[in-house]
């Protein structure tokens, strides 16, 4: 395929994706039907498939390094180069330069769009399963299709059976950019969804310290009578026994003259298409929150609304004005005068230019509930869903399965437990009462999840079964001052399976039986 045709298919198939508007009314519902799951899931996964293979097609005609072959085209001349060619090279140069950034520009919206459909399914994988009515055997949606909507007992009735305990969050969907329009949605941020934005990057990408990722030995061998040097790649399993290997590849005459050692820092989610869309979509999830409660909430904690709104509509009324033949460096002293003089009029400012005490108050309030709270609502919602996600999954599930956050770590280091560290108590309080969220603030998380990953080592290499949906909470409770009942609740997990999860979780600290006993040597041994 031509490559300008093929920009321009793939831009005709990201706009169609724009156009499409998903229904997810259905599905948050506690009673929504597999047909409208079905249909969503079905959408999305084909536009995957389709955007992949785009993907595939354009890494094949160099679309990941469009600007290599300008080297070829630099500006670099001989001097011997007359007038008019040099000239028709700018003028080549120019046409390579923007075919080039043309390429990258598509090439990028295609893989934000695959990093937002691949966040998408993982939601709504996790949203639910789908049951036979007949042998109620459950399968996950990407099984069910596979298996062509037929269940093993060779029925076709199937109930969609909603997973209350999962880790998944429809309602950022719709705010992912599907078509690969992130900034779009970017430039639409408000003030403080930027700031959100921006804490949300940086919790994503918080790093761990640096592991080795390859080791490169440079070795002296004989090859066909004649001595070489080669340069030998090995995967971070030899870091410490790379010799032992070049012995077993080259034989024990290899010599090595040096060694280089390529080190890495992994974030908590390690691709940066993955990470913008997440923080893209709870923020602007955040602003459709903020937007149903902003007036109740500033009601409640500012003490004169109305001359807010004055000084509010002041300002934005003066700053549209422009006085005919005004220089624009005098524009803005006009308008500042301006300003002064109305509030002046209206008794908000007195007559050495101090605002109205109340009025400053109010303002100064303002933009703590902006910084403080509506910024925080974000970071607060993607910090609980992460925590779930650790505490309520075993390290084979993350290891082995997708999820609603892709290329997240299968477990993290002190230094990147440490963004759990800040409960967002006031967020998480105004989350339950406005919307009534099944959240609790919880102290020292990144300790939990230091303990929660304790436990799993423990339990490494063992045949021993727990329900994680319910050892999640059942560390929280065991580390915390809430009770059963509220935790919960906030889990959405039955209080007798936390239960059964606190006297395993206690089995391990204090065996009773001798039976018990013995495991738990092995386990430490």
């Amino acid at each position: 395929m031509d490559e300008s045709l093929m920009i321009t298919e793939s831009e005709k198939f990201l706009n169609q994706i724009e156009r499409e508007k998903l229904d997810l009314t259905n599905l948050k519902s506690d009673f929504s039907d597999l047909e409208s799951y079905l249909e969503v899931y079905e959408l999305l996964k084909s536009n995957f498939d389709k955007l992949q293979d785009m993907k595939e097609s354009m890494d094949e005609r160099g679309y990941t390094a469009p600007f290599r072959s300008l080297n070829r085209y630099g500006s670099r001349v001989s001097e011997d180069v007359d007038y008019e060619e040099l000239g028709e090279l700018n003028r080549h140069n120019t046409i390579f330069r923007n075919n080039a950034s043309a390429k990258k520009n598509s090439f990028d919206r295609v893989k934000y769009a695959i990093a937002a459909h691949r966040i998408a399914l993982g939601n709504l994988e996790e949203y639910a399963k789908i049951r036979c009515k007949d042998c109620q055997k459950s399968y996950k949606v990407s099984t069910f299709l596979e298996n062509s909507k037929t269940c093993k007992c060779g029925s076709t009735d199937f109930e969609l059976k909603v997973n209350h305990s999962g880790i998944h969050r429809l309602e950022i969907i719709p705010y992912l950019p599907l078509s690969g329009n992130y900034m779009v949605l970017l430039s639409s941020l408000s003030g403080w969804g930027r700031d959100s934005f921006r804490r949300i990057l940086n919790i994503l990408q918080q790093k761990r310290k640096g592991v080795v990722k390859t080791v490169t030995p440079i070795i002296r061998i004989k090859e066909n009578g004649r001595t070489i040097t080669k340069r030998v790649n090995l995967d971070s399993e030899f870091a410490d026994c790379y010799e032992e290997e070049l012995r077993r590849i080259y034989g024990k005459g290899v010599r090595i003259e040096r060694l280089e050692f390529h080190s890495t820092k992994p974030t908590i989610v390690n691709d940066k298409y993955t990470r913008t869309n997440l923080a893209l979509a709870y923020v602007k999830h955040a602003e459709d929150i903020v937007s149903r409660h902003e007036e109740e909430i500033f009601e409640e904690n500012i003490k004169d609304l109305n001359n807010l709104k004055t000084y509010d509509e002041l300002i934005y009324s003066v700053n549209l004005e422009k006085p005919e033949y005004m220089d624009e460096d005098d524009l803005d002293s006009w308008r500042e005068q301006k300003i002064q003089d109305n509030l002046l009029e209206l008794g908000l400012m007195d007559k050495y230019g101090h605002l109205d005490k109340q009025l400053k108050k109010d303002l100064k309030e303002r933009e703590r509930i902006k910084s403080k709270i509506f910024a925080d609502i974000a970071p607060t919602l993607i910090l609980w869903d992460i925590s779930k996600y650790y505490l309520c999954t075993s390290y084979d599930r993350r290891k082995r399965y997708g999820s609603p956050f892709p290329f997240i770590r299968n477990d993290l280091d002190r230094q990147q437990r440490k963004v759990f560290a800040n409960p967002h108590a006031n967020v998480v309080g105004l989350l339950r009462e406005k919307e009534k969220k099944h959240m609790i603030a919880i102290d020292e998380m990144d300790l939990l999840l230091y303990k929660k990953f304790k436990l799993e080592k423990r339990i490494k290499n063992t045949n021993f079964k727990l329900n994680y949906a319910a050892l999640g909470p059942a560390i929280v409770f065991a580390n915390s001052d809430y009770n059963i009942k509220e935790v919960s609740r906030a889990y959405k997990v039955g209080e007798k399976s936390v239960k059964r999860e606190i006297m395993n979780i206690k089995s391990f600290r204090k065996p009773n039986s001798k039976k018990s006993r013995e495991f738990l040597g092995k386990i430490k041994g």
